[in-house]
């Protein structure tokens, strides 16, 4: 009895070995590659100006790498299942290294056209999301996912990052350049997951057909009620950090490097907010976070429609709104985590 005990325990503690390194490392590497996902957004007001582009076509720049990166998750959680987070990571993070690098080109050679297609294939950099969630869930137990999905959307910290040091590196280094340094930031990033990351001891492969996978998962009514929570939550965030910088601009006036510190302020919030709503969601349940968020998020939406003066109303309102959309996010894959184990 002693000895079975025993042998039960080590065996529910062995996938713990490990796990806070390889959540660390998932994190890194989803900050550097959302960094990449997001090089378009801070730039928008530059190309705007140089292209002469109208509303609508800033708008298609800048939402253009989102569409891949939301879309190509599919696929590529349909991967990681059969290959897992140590190979995905590292390829992902290789394959959007010549992305980073033509759309620095097309930026140079002031081609819009060139913009829309390199940055649409750019957008495979925030596929990582779904090599993510599944690789750290793997390290936790169903009572620590809420944490531990924290911890990992805190990666989306790199829209900050994004925000904040691409208009100063273009003026610091140059345009090339700083796309250049993003690249090497990236292969970088590939080497350090390949050599430093490790499966969980728990993590098996998954070599049944995904069409069939995902048809069924498609006929669950709970697919379709996460995936709605997610797009208003995250979706929320994406679309506010990316276009944020523009729009600034537009309604505000701020130059590129006033917008990029502005928007890496609302970025912060919410990634402060992420893990808060994953270790709520422990606590509390999933449920009840989402409801405080959404509420939040309606109320401050009404706010900023009304184009609140500058500095502290406006600014109060941005990063309360970024608070409330974290705090859900944290919530979702909580959530998620819970139903799909």
């Amino acid at each position: 009895m002693s000895a079975s005990t025993t042998a039960a325990s080590t065996t529910t503690a062995a996938p713990l070995t490990g796990q806070t390194r390889n959540l660390a490392l998932a994190t890194f590497a989803f900050a550097v590659t959302f960094w990449a996902w997001n090089l378009i957004g801070p730039l928008g007001v530059r190309y705007t100006q140089q292209l002469e582009l109208s509303g609508s076509q800033k708008a298609l720049l800048v939402a253009t790498p989102v569409l891949v990166g939301s879309l190509g998750r599919i696929p590529v959680g349909a991967l990681t299942d059969r290959f897992g987070g140590r190979l995905m990571f590292p390829a992902l993070t290789l394959l959007s290294v010549p992305f980073v690098l033509l759309v620095a080109l097309a930026g140079n050679v002031k081609s819009f056209a060139l913009l829309l297609l390199f940055g649409f294939l750019l957008g495979i950099a925030g596929t990582t999301f779904a090599v993510g969630i599944p690789f750290v869930n793997a390290w936790f137990a169903p009572a620590r996912r809420g944490f531990a999905t924290g911890v990992f959307g805190a990666g989306m910290g790199g829209t900050a990052l994004s925000a904040f040091f691409t208009p100063r590196f273009v003026t610091w280094f140059g345009y090339t350049a700083t796309h250049a340094i993003m690249a090497l930031a990236l292969v970088a990033t590939a080497a350090i997951c390949w050599f430093g990351m490790r499966n969980s001891p728990t993590w098996k492969s998954n070599t049944d057909p995904v069409v069939p996978k995902l048809t069924a998962a498609l006929r669950l009514p709970v697919t379709w009620r996460m995936s709605f929570l997610y797009a208003v939550a995250f979706g929320g965030f994406v679309a506010f950090s990316t276009y944020l910088p523009t729009y600034l601009k537009d309604i505000y006036s701020f130059d590129l490097t006033a917008a990029g510190t502005r928007t890496a302020g609302f970025a912060i919030a919410a990634v402060v907010a992420r893990p808060l709503g994953g270790i709520l969601s422990d606590r509390i349940g999933p449920r009840a976070v989402l409801a405080i968020s959404l509420a939040g998020t309606a109320a401050l939406a009404v706010v900023l429609a009304l184009r609140p003066p500058l500095e502290l109303p406006a600014g109060i309102a941005f990063v309360a709104i970024a608070f409330f959309l974290g705090l859900g996010t944290g919530g979702v894959f909580a959530w998620v985590a819970r139903l799909a184990p």
